[in-house]
């Protein structure tokens, strides 16, 4: 019998170069035939093929396709394609509908922190956006216009989402608050710099004046709230900052302590005039708000709605 070679679905995400969150979300849909060996589900390599050759030929027939983007592609990638940077899957279906309108999409999953430089240096077209600011208490415009200072913006909301803890089943260290990241039997897991749940984190500690490097296990990072769960999950930590969708799908209990703002920023220019207002078309759209419930963890009452913008 030929051996076959299987995945995990964190490998699958980085091959396939999208988040382990959109992972789950095609084995949940049965496009990527997955099964369970004791925590782990695993992907043949046969059904990955099988996937990837299914894609390229549903491609081919379509007018436009979804990418993802490299910083490292030329200017002109930037200029000819609408491309959206951030890591959550309501970004992925916001890509697919921005699609149906004309557009080529490429989607970047960079943190919020990185897209919003990465926007400034005109390397993205639209952003999403949850940081956290400790001295206004407030979601992201601190951030914006410190950041894109000099540019003409729009800030529309995309969702609202409840962030805060994982902890393993039971909570059985009786993990509550920010402040019990200091106890001396609590091991942390961290996200990567630039994320929001990174900032999140810092902006806590910075005004409870905790020393981050005095807290066991914040120098060690994972890249998104999947592998934070995970770890808590597999005993590696007994916390770490996140949402509530991956708590779902993950084996941890989730303990909500700040409700999140996630925004999208897009510069005002007349090239984008027409991307605009099929933008807040999508937003406000029954349709796409159908399919934001559908996947859980998210408030859309006020999806949609102009948040902020410069004159």
């Amino acid at each position: 019998m030929k051996e076959e070679r299987s995945y995990t679905t964190e490998e699958i995400a980085k091959l396939l170069r999208v988040s382990k969150l959109t992972v789950y979300d095609l084995i949940n849909k049965g496009e990527l035939p997955a099964y369970r060996v004791g925590r782990q589900k695993r992907i043949d390599s046969i059904d990955l093929e099988n996937y990837i050759a299914k894609s390229k030929n549903q491609s081919s027939n379509q007018p436009t396709n979804q990418e993802h983007f490299s910083p490292n592609e030329s200017s002109s990638s930037v200029q000819d394609n609408v491309i959206i940077s951030g890591q959550d899957l309501t970004l992925d279906i916001l890509a697919n509908s921005i699609q149906t309108e004309g557009f080529k999409t490429l989607r970047d999953y960079n943190g919020s922190l990185n897209s919003l430089i990465a926007m400034y240096n005109g390397k993205c077209t639209i952003v999403s956006s949850h940081l956290f600011d400790g001295d206004t208490g407030e979601y992201n415009l601190p951030f914006i216009k410190r950041i894109l200072t000099g540019h003409t913006y729009m800030v529309i909301n995309l969702v609202s989402r409840w962030a805060g803890l994982y902890v393993k089943p039971g909570n059985p260290k009786n993990i509550k608050t920010w402040e019990d990241f200091s106890k001396e039997n609590i091991t942390m897991i961290n996200r990567e710099k630039g994320s929001g749940a990174r900032v999140l984190l810092d902006e806590q500690l910075r005004i409870r004046n905790m020393i981050p490097k005095d807290i066991k296990g914040y120098l060690k990072e994972e890249t998104n709230h999947f592998s934070i769960a995970t770890a808590v999950a597999q005993g590696i930590a007994d916390v770490g900052v996140g949402i509530e969708k991956a708590a779902k799908v993950v084996n941890v209990e989730f303990i909500p302590l700040i409700r999140e703002q996630y925004d999208l920023v897009i510069m005002k220019s007349e090239e984008n005039s027409k991307l605009i207002q099929s933008l807040l078309e999508i937003l406000n759209s029954t349709d796409f708000k159908n399919k934001i419930h559908a996947i859980e963890g998210y408030d859309s009452s006020k999806t949609g709605s102009i948040v902020f913008e410069t004159y």
